[in-house]
């Protein structure tokens, strides 16, 4: 790829120029997708995305890595799911929703989506025992 980490799409050269993707938009519209699948709570962030997030600023690229090599592009998700759900179906579905995504607004062909599952979230529910007060 090139020195500079800009993905140049080939198919989209006319008289007018090229048309070149910066990986951290492949990030963003990778995460949004995942995000986007039923079962998945969270994505997950280093400590500086977490930090910005809490500043009030959205990271859409949260929990997604991208790498471009000779051999192609590989996104890496790392997801929290939600307690209850199938994992290797949700994990699949991400796989599906990050790859239609990506090839519908970029026309990229990504190598490999791999999904890492690095939690469960249950849910926060509180039941107060009302016999207990009184």
């Amino acid at each position: 790829m090139n020195e500079n980490h800009i993905l140049e799409l080939e198919d989209q050269k006319s008289e007018l120029g090229t048309v070149e993707i910066s990986p951290e938009v492949i990030e963003v519209i990778a995460g949004i997708a995942a995000s986007e699948v039923d079962g998945v709570a969270t994505m997950r962030g280093n400590f500086a995305a977490g930090v910005a997030e809490k500043l009030g600023r959205k990271n859409h690229g949260k929990g997604v890595k991208v790498e471009l090599d000779e051999e192609g592009i590989t996104v890496d998700v790392s997801v929290v799911i939600s307690y209850g759900v199938q994992v290797p179906e949700v994990a699949k579905l991400i796989q599906h929703n990050i790859k239609q995504a990506l090839q519908t607004m970029t026309a990229i062909d990504l190598q490999a989506v791999n999904v890492h599952v690095v939690g469960v979230q249950f849910e926060t529910t509180e039941v107060i025992d009302t016999e207990a007060l009184s």
